[in-house]
């Protein structure tokens, strides 16, 4: 195959041959620097390259150009090449403007022109476009095939951990002739469903999380028997703690029941964390922590429910759903909230056939032309109805409240206004829903109690926040939400919590099992933002060392 290409668009000669001239300095020995005059040219030069079979790996497109604006040309380019990394090119008086119309399409980053020096300016983005690419490859997804139906809660489930787990499929509803053909050659019948097929041609019938994560190269089990530091989940405060942990020379581990990110990994992006000005989507950040936590030697085990915790001594220990044990100096609990469940009659068994918990990324191609429902009144709300506005004619958000302004940052709430497609009702809840094989409906329930029926086949819920804390036992003091208890929070009229085996009071945040961390959500009186709880999982590190330099 020939060189990947690095493609630069901009309507300015002068611009065009400069910004080319610096990629093929840096560039030019791995990479073939592909320039067009607009939007158009470049559509057809990316037409022609995808008849050939190259391969893009990153397009730099600049934002104000003439019939076709970089936002306008970046949209079809992702039809062509979508595993491509994107950057606009802006001038100065356009920041703001390029920001705002960024969340049109998931652009990787911007540049200010001019970018001189580009040691410093251009490279160090084209360099992290052109190592994501490289990580997530330009793979067809042809690879491993899923057969199931769309109206099934087990082939949901099965799409969506593939998904979050950033490992490329190729769905097959069971109605299809294909899928008929594909099962017919696996041995398999449509009663098993949902199947997946991998490259191998290994079938799998029915799966759960554990064996699908084994079938397509996850890793499930641990290399060591025992470690420094075993990190409890995988959101931004266990990313966080993996990061730190391994990097200070700890022998980390990090143990994750379903898929790296937590509920920020769904977020469609995130525009409030530091040094992101154009926004980052959850999955995007996830896969950079994920990547950097295994560069300095963190290992990472996937689809492993931890459902007990005990100390033995001087080792922390935790217990698998399986029966087995993995024991380290010391731990970070790090396992986040869950979307509380919503208590509407009808919605438990329309769970994944139409009513889903969180933003459901893989049901966006459903959504197209529908009307889609989204409740809750939180960023992740309003992130997922500022994603499925792309896709649905129309997006309601349902909020108790009177506002989303007590619990929705501005920055968003201002987006949502100017988006056409997205209506906020507020004063209004779900009472019921119905549906046999899928969610049909939806009866709606406002302050005064009135009451209305509306067509709907997709809820997405996003209300409250469940910390799941209930397999830590009684040793592990909580709250009276769940959320677990740390530092002075442990401290009754200055008494030590019951079975507290120091002498010292617990470190900030130590919970009153020794050697054991809290960061991120699942802590008491943490603050829930995706900044807060990576500054919590590198400070857990901090207070780990500590404790390991006392014992």
């Amino acid at each position: 195959m020939s060189q990947p290409i690095l493609m630069t668009v901009d309507d300015d000669p002068a611009v065009s041959r400069s910004v080319a001239r610096d990629l093929r300095r840096r560039y030019g020995q791995d990479y073939r620097v592909v320039r067009a005059g607009s939007g158009a040219d470049a559509l057809d030069a990316l037409r022609e390259i995808k008849l050939r079979g190259d391969a893009v790996a990153a397009i730099l497109a600049d934002y104000r150009m003439p019939h076709m604006d970089g936002i306008a040309f970046l949209e079809q380019a992702m039809d062509l090449f979508p595993h491509a990394r994107r950057a606009l090119l802006t001038a100065y008086a356009d920041t703001d403007a390029a920001i705002q119309a960024i969340n049109v399409v998931d652009v990787d980053h911007y540049l200010l022109k001019p970018w001189d020096p580009p040691e410093e300016k251009l490279y160090p983005v084209v360099d992290a476009l052109v190592d994501a690419w490289r990580a997530a490859g330009d793979r067809p997804v042809q690879e491993i095939k899923v057969v199931g139906h769309h109206w099934s809660a087990p082939s949901y489930q099965v799409r969506d951990f593939l998904a979050r787990n950033s490992v490329p499929y190729r769905w097959y509803p069971v109605d299809e002739p294909e899928a008929a053909r594909l099962l017919e050659a696996a041995g398999a019948t449509a009663d098993e469903i949902p199947v997946l097929i991998t490259s191998d041609g290994t079938v799998l019938r029915k799966p759960g999380g554990e064996e699908i994560a084994g079938a397509v190269g996850l890793s499930t089990r641990p290399a060591e028997e025992f470690y420094d530091l075993i990190v409890v989940g995988g959101g931004p405060a266990g990313l966080g703690a993996a990061v730190y942990g391994a990097s200070e020379g700890l022998r980390t581990v990090l143990v994750e029941r379903k898929a790296t990110g937590g509920q920020a990994g769904q977020s469609s992006r995130i525009e409030n964390y530091l040094g992101f000005p154009d926004g980052v989507s959850g999955a995007q950040l996830t896969d950079r922590a994920r990547r950097q936590a295994q560069k300095f030697g963190a290992e990472v085990l996937t689809a492993r429910d931890v459902v007990g915790l005990e100390a033995r001594g001087s080792a922390r220990v935790i217990k698998f759903g399986d029966g087995s044990e993995l024991a380290a100096h010391s731990v970070v609990l790090a396992t986040g909230v869950s979307y509380r469940a919503l208590q509407a009659e009808g919605c438990a068994p329309l769970t994944g056939r139409g009513v889903y918990y969180g933003s459901a990324a893989t049901e966006a191609p459903e959504c197209s032309d529908q009307h889609v429902y989204i409740v809750g009144g939180a960023n992740s709300a309003g992130q997922a109805a500022v994603f499925f506005s792309r896709y649905a004619s129309e997006v309601t958000i349902l909020v108790r409240g009177p506002s989303l302004h007590a619990s929705m940052s501005h920055y968003l709430i201002e987006q949502l206004e100017q988006i056409k497609n997205v209506d906020v009702r507020t004063h209004t809840s779900v009472v019921q829903a119905h549906g046999e094989e899928h969610l049909e409906k939806l009866t709606l329930c406002d302050q005064q109690g009135n009451r209305e029926t509306v067509e709907a086949g997709h809820l997405f819920v996003f209300i409250g926040a469940a910390p799941r804390t209930e397999w830590l036992g009684e040793q592990v003091v909580r709250d009276e939400h769940g959320f677990v208890c740390t530092g002075p929070d442990l401290l009754v009229e200055g008494r030590r919590p019951p079975g507290w085996s120091l002498d010292r009071d617990p470190q900030h945040l130590e919970s009153s099992i020794p050697g054991v961390f809290v960061a991120g959500d699942v802590r008491s009186q943490s603050v829930k933002r995706v900044a807060s709880a990576v500054g919590e999982g590198a400070m857990a590190v901090t207070l780990v060392h500590r404790y390991l330099e006392q014992q």
